[in-house]
């Protein structure tokens, strides 16, 4: 017996050491293994140099806990590992999950207190074995650091999706959404940003929702063109300290002064985001008597510019039978009147089917009164990020729009060969200038007719950066129609141009990570109830019934000899 008890107690020492020694090797070898097929918990190298910011301890308070429907349970769940990933490189990141609406007594007022914060819940219907209820969520995190705050949406808003649909496209945004957030709140602002001023664009509040996004990452401020008259080297020396120029939806004529300080800009490395209308139409016109008004070319003196660059916005107008929905008065006006819904063919919703890492993603994006553009072979890569369906037509102008075109009637024949017309188009390489080998409206010593690597963003719709305002005046979110009540993809699209083009972090890669998320069929879930709840309740507890008895047997037989 005692040689017995000598040689466990080797053996139990021996492999104390060993775990020890291995403990002692994994603490200076840090290293995470990730089994699942699609590596969703495996960080991306941006994410993880974000996470390396983090110096001091940041909380992130996590608003979903509690009693959730099935499909928020998983949205939580995957937070809560994400998360738990992020905090196992960094263990300054901290995170708790709470249930605002916990204690009846004070809800009302952290409701209000997330309202105030820009935290809105939504309702949605719970579907369970064909009863329907009612339920709020608050689909949101915050994160606290050096006592600046942060909002994190955690569930991405997909128009037209079910909720199932919406939440695993919400997941396979979790990364990108965290990752943002940490390093809106960790890194000081860099890069600057100058929105054009001085030629009609679009004024602040028109652009607000659009701007404030934009400034909780980069400096921004306006720049006015205005100067170039009197003082264009002084202009060009001023717009070439910020790394990016937005122009949006001009109204007036550009000099040809003014065109060769946006081309130096360029040239000079300077990014450019054009959001540009050739046709002259607004849909508020259409809200008149007689329903109709007249879309005529804008001319913005920029055609040469852009054919330089490669690209050409046609003054013609897109239609589109994949339209969005619009509410027209119908039978007899008066306290009677009745709304029916239409499908309004100048106002494209689009669907990217790119791969490119700005578009890959995103839901439907809405234009007004788009313009073609057509792509020249000049040297430059184009990549078409957005594009008109299948059956969509360019209309030439001037024409008249009338409210009245939304009764008449279509085939596919109608559209042969004339659809996928580009809306939007990311051109990159090395720009030759517009005033290589002409007379320059003003002199400049050390002006450049070739530039270095670089890119832009041409979008022929001034519209889609344009938020609409409510009835007291105030900008609703970019991307909501109130005249339907949809939220489309604007924001994102344009968030994700402005990063692509300044190399944020390599953060826009992170949107393009795809998931393979599995979820139960709730049709044949009901369809075979009892089926189901034996194979995920019943089936796992039979079988350790089975290897427990299985395992008494074998130990009885065992021992009772």
């Amino acid at each position: 017996m005692i040689p017995i008890k000598k040689s466990n107690l080797k053996t139990l020492l021996i492999t104390l050491a060993i775990l020890l020694i291995i403990n002692g090797i994994g603490n200076q070898f840090f290293h995470r293994f990730d089994l699942t097929k699609d590596k969703r918990y495996t960080l991306s190298a941006t994410s993880l140099n974000i996470i390396k910011q983090v110096q001091n301890p940041l909380s992130i308070k996590v608003y979903m806990q509690g009693d959730l429907p099935a499909e928020f349970k998983r949205l939580q769940q995957e937070t809560r590992q994400l998360l738990e990933e992020f905090q196992a490189y960094n263990k300054n990141i901290v995170f708790e999950f709470v249930d605002p609406l916990e204690n009846k007594d004070e809800s009302m007022d952290n409701i209000k207190e997330l309202y105030r914060k820009g935290l809105t819940p939504i309702n949605i219907t719970v579907d369970d074995k064909g009863k329907q209820s009612q339920a709020m969520v608050f689909p949101w995190a915050i994160a606290v650091y050096n006592n600046k705050e942060v909002n994190i949406p955690l569930l991405k808003n997909r128009m037209g999706a079910s909720t199932t649909q919406k939440v695993i496209g919400s997941i396979q945004h979790l990364e990108y959404s965290i990752a943002d957030a940490l390093n809106k709140i960790t890194k000081d602002k860099q890069k600057k940003i100058a929105v054009i001023k001085g030629n009609g664009e679009l004024q602040d509040i028109l652009m607000a929702k659009f701007l404030m996004q934009v400034r909780e990452s980069y400096h921004i401020g306006p720049f006015t063109l205005d100067s170039v008259a009197k003082n264009p080297i002084g202009s060009l020396d001023a717009l070439e300290k910020y790394d990016l120029a937005i122009i949006a939806k001009p109204t007036e004529t550009f000099s040809d002064a003014e065109k060769q300080v946006l081309d130096q800009f360029i040239i000079n490395g300077g990014k450019m985001l054009w959001l540009v209308d050739q046709v002259t139409v607004e849909m508020d016109s259409l809200y008149n008597s007689s329903g109709s008004t007249l879309a005529y070319p804008r001319d913005l003196n920029l055609n040469d510019l852009f054919f330089k660059y490669g690209i050409r916005i046609n003054p013609d107008l897109i239609k589109d039978e994949r339209g969005s929905p619009i509410k027209l008065a119908s039978g007899d006006q008066g306290s009677t009147t009745q709304f029916q819904e239409f499908n309004w063919k100048f106002a494209p919703q689009v669907y990217s089917n790119s791969p490119h890492p700005i578009v890959k993603n995103l839901g439907g994006i809405k234009f007004d009164f788009a313009n073609p553009i057509d792509t020249l072979k000049n040297g430059i890569k184009k990549t078409i990020l957005l594009q008109s369906s299948q059956y969509s037509q360019k209309i030439g102008t001037p024409t008249e729009i009338n409210l009245n075109s939304v009764t008449e009637e279509t085939s596919p024949n109608d559209y042969l060969n004339k659809g996928n017309i580009p809306l939007s188009v990311l051109l990159e390489g090395s720009f030759h200038s517009m005033f290589e080998n002409r007379v320059l409206p003003f002199d400049q010593k050390n002006f450049e007719s070739r530039g270095k690597e670089n890119k832009m963003i041409v979008i022929s719709d001034g519209d889609l950066i344009k938020n609409q305002l409510d009835k007291n005046f105030q900008p609703v979110e970019l991307g909501y129609d109130q005249r339907s009540g949809n939220l489309y993809d604007n924001k994102d699209f344009l968030i994700n141009c402005v990063n692509y083009l300044l190399d944020d972090n390599g953060l826009i890669n992170i949107r393009s990570k795809d998931l393979d998320l599995p979820l139960l069929d709730k049709e044949k879930v009901y369809e075979n109830y009892t089926v189901t709840q034996f194979i995920t309740i019943g089936l796992p507890i039979l079988i350790l019934v089975l290897f427990g008895l299985l395992f008494t047997f074998l130990r009885k037989r065992k021992y009772s000899k």
